[in-house]
């Protein structure tokens, strides 16, 4: 959901609907798969070809038993939802149930994605992001409802004495968008960020309405976490959440250079017709239309923070540390992560407490968004289930990144759910492959 790569031309929902069914799942534990539903025609699975079709895809990995439906859904999102590269995982109940990757590690060609394959997720990492400030919280190093310059003197700034931290994670702040863009460069060097964030005047009243903060929030997150902890906020990530849970080598915001190799290339893929995905046909309403289509909109201004848009697969951008919209991962470690804030994983670690987990998805802002100008609801830092991001049922919480990844918890059947894509359809909020992710999952929990 970040505007890199011309997101302003993006419709804001492209949703196949959903439902909000859930239950107490089948068995945990990966198995070798057996018993699996078949494959659609055309794609292959676990290295037996069953379409006989030039270009089709081997689906690897394992999905335990009684998890087959997400495998089906996965290989069906290569014959008819127009895949290139793709992985998804999922953790119940701590333990992982699904691990499948298939396609090429790039959008364009490229080696075969392998299981280590990362992919910069776009806006799938603001959850991630979010982590760091509430881990804060519950650390008692920082006040949620404190005014953001108690931390951050600068920001007071413009008639913006009164935003709080709380606040920002709740899209509330005021500043979506920059009276001047930055360049690629000023976006990715540390200071120019923050101190364009600083000096904005709010574009809509701070604390009284909500629009996404599709940019902006790389600084504004960034600079919290590293005002609050003296540690930058990708430091803050690979010390606090990847080392904990043993994603060193699969969850990054900023890229080691000796991670290049690693991570695979994303870019626009065309969408197949619904005739051909099963994706309901759709029209963005008339004022949804008019605000992608206008430069001075909102919603332009918001997806340009950053003008022209920056290369998303460049060495400096994936180090770059923009928490809202540069993390790297794999689909492994966004599940692992997610399932980390609802419960212990693998028996081990468990990065929220129940009060931080219950304050993440209690809904802090609902209704029109300044910026995606549909109905919105965001909890602190995470998009909650409702129509313009369907997720797995009522008490889901998560973020899809723009074009199509996805990562989310459902305390209420414990699941830990990521898919991570390299080819960029059109839309921002409900992907049409993920979804069918999303419905598999909730057909293995019936």
């Amino acid at each position: 959901m970040d505007g890199a790569g011309g997101e302003a031309d993006e419709r804001p929902v492209s949703s196949p609907g959903s439902g909000t069914g859930t239950g107490t799942g089948a068995g945990s534990g990966l198995g070798t798969g057996q018993g699996e539903a078949p494959a659609p025609d055309g794609v292959e699975t676990d290295g037996v070809e069953t379409g006989g079709v030039p270009g089709t895809r081997i689906i690897h990995g394992d999905a335990a038993l009684g998890w087959e439906p997400v495998r089906a859904a996965f290989a069906g999102n290569f014959a008819r939802r127009g895949d290139v590269g793709a992985a998804v995982a999922v953790y119940h109940q701590g333990h992982k149930v699904v691990d499948l990757w298939a396609g090429r590690a790039d959008h364009d060609g490229g080696a075969e994605w392998r299981q280590e394959t990362a992919q910069t997720v776009r806006s799938a990492g603001k959850g991630v992001a979010a982590a760091c400030l509430l881990l804060l919280h519950q650390r008692g190093q920082l006040d949620l409802d404190a005014p953001v310059g108690a931390y951050w003197p600068e920001f007071k700034a413009a008639g913006k004495e009164r935003v709080s931290v709380r606040d920002v994670l709740a899209h509330r702040a005021g500043v979506p968008a920059l009276d001047v863009p930055l360049t690629p460069a000023q976006a990715l060097d540390g200071v120019s960020g923050p101190r364009a964030v600083a000096g904005q005047a709010p574009l809509f009243p701070p604390g009284r309405a909500h629009g996404y903060h599709a940019q902006t929030f790389s600084w504004l997150v960034g600079e919290l976490v590293r005002r609050a902890s003296g540690r930058s906020v990708g430091r803050y990530v690979a010390e606090e959440i990847a080392r904990p849970l043993d994603l060193d080598e699969e969850l990054w915001l900023g890229l080691p250079a000796g991670q290049e190799h690693r991570v695979g290339r994303i870019g626009d893929v065309p969408a197949p017709a619904p005739a051909v995905s099963g994706a309901l046909r759709t029209r963005p309403r008339r004022d949804v239309h008019e605000a992608y289509a206008d430069p001075g909109s909102l919603t332009r201004r918001a997806f340009g923070a950053i003008t022209p848009p920056p290369d998303e697969n460049d060495p400096a951008y994936r180090a770059g540390e923009l928490a809202g919209s540069g993390t790297v991962a794999t689909a492994r470690a966004l599940a692992r992560f997610y399932a980390s804030l609802v419960g212990g994983v693998d028996g081990g670690t468990r990065l929220y407490a129940p009060a931080t987990l219950a304050a993440a998805r209690t809904v802090e802002s609902e209704g029109p968004d300044q910026v995606l100008v549909v109905g919105t609801r965001f909890g602190l830092g995470y998009m909650l289930h409702g129509p313009a991001s369907p997720l797995l049922g009522p008490g889901a919480f998560g973020h899809p990144g723009r074009g199509g990844s996805l990562g989310f918890a459902d305390p209420d059947s414990g699941i830990g759910f990521g898919y991570v894509t390299n080819g960029m359809q059109r839309g921002v909020t409900a992907d049409p492959r993920a979804q069918a992710l999303v419905r598999a999952v909730r057909q293995c929990l019936a």
